[in-house]
This record gives structure tokens, sequence and C-alpha cells, in this order.
């Protein structure tokens, strides 16, 4: 197992304490511990508690922001799908390592033309635990990763929990990370 890196916070950042959501600040020149970094955010370890980092806040750890993603100008609601689904590969559940499409937790996708111009997409996902406190986090985290991508003028992201989360519906790859094959 590889060292966690340690570093100083360069800058104040707000941060989302694991599991209870809460958000705290976060104060320059605070020692952290990275303890992982997928999909552009960070999970570190602060004075004995695990926070999450917005990507938006990579700088204060001395990290680059995740890019942008990139569409051509004729791009269908196919393409914005599967874009989509790409995009929610990058959302991690902080305590695990294991993004929310492997893990299951992505339901549905719909992509439908607004009036005018753009595109809105809906996404009914749901999580491992009713009672997660980073939810609300993880929801958040996946509507700001769908806003990115180009044409799209709104995003809607419902926790669903019918039918209930189980371990079957985790990918093959994600059964074997997490030791539940």
């Amino acid at each position: 197992m590889e060292p966690l890196e340690r570093v100083r916070l360069t800058r104040d950042c707000v941060a989302t304490m694991v599991p209870s959501g809460q958000k705290v600040l976060a104060s320059k020149d605070t020692p952290v511990e990275i303890m992982q970094a997928l999909g552009g955010s960070f999970t570190v370890k602060a004075r004995g508690h695990l926070l999450r980092v917005e990507g938006k806040d990579a700088d204060a750890l001395g990290k680059e922001p995740p890019p942008k993603p990139e569409l051509p100008e004729n791009a269908t609601d196919a393409d914005i799908e599967k874009m989509v689904w790409e995009q929610l590969r990058g959302v991690f559940d902080p305590e695990i390592p294991i993004n929310i499409v492997e893990l299951g937790l992505v339901y549905k996708v719909r992509v439908e033309p607004l009036p005018v111009s753009g595109r809105r997409v809906e996404v009914d996902m749901t999580l491992t635990a009713p009672g997660c406190g980073m939810g609300g986090v993880i929801a958040s985290d996946a509507h700001q990763r769908i806003m990115e991508i180009p044409t799209v003028e709104e995003a809607a992201v419902e926790l669903v929990f019918d039918p209930p989360w189980h371990r079957e519906m985790m990918s093959e790859a994600a059964m074997l990370a997490t030791g539940m094959f």
C-alpha cells in the first residue's frame, strides 16, 4: 500500500464531513492526508475527521480541478446520454472507492430536448442505505457533473428507494473491488 499524500491547505475552503454531510470550513495551513482522489473530488483526513473537498477546490490541496467534458456541436441526445453516464462514472461515495454507476446506484437516465434550445437531463438514483448522510452530497455531485455537459441547460437528480438497493446491483468489477463476490 502506497503512503498517503500529506499536504497543507493553501487557502480556506468549504469541505463536507464524512459521513454526516455537514459543511465545515477547512482553514488555510491545516495539515491533511489525502485518503482518496477519485472523480475530481478528494477525501482527506484532517485532525481525525474525514472531509470531502470538491474538485473546484482542488487548488487548496495543490491539485488541478477535473477537466470539463467536451462534445461536438452536432451531438445527438444519444451522445448526451452517453456523456451523462460517463460523467456519473466520475461520482464517488467518499467512503467507497467505486463510482455510483458501478455500485448500481443509477437506475435511470433521461435526456429530453428543451423547447427553444439545449437539453434537460433527469436521473433517478439511490443510495446503498436510505439514511446515508452523504446522500445529498452524492446527488449534488451528480447534478454538478451533469450540468458541466455542453447543451445541458437543466438537470434533475432524484433520490429514489424503490426498488431498494442490494449488492447484486453492483457490477462484477465493483463486487470484486469490495470483496462482496
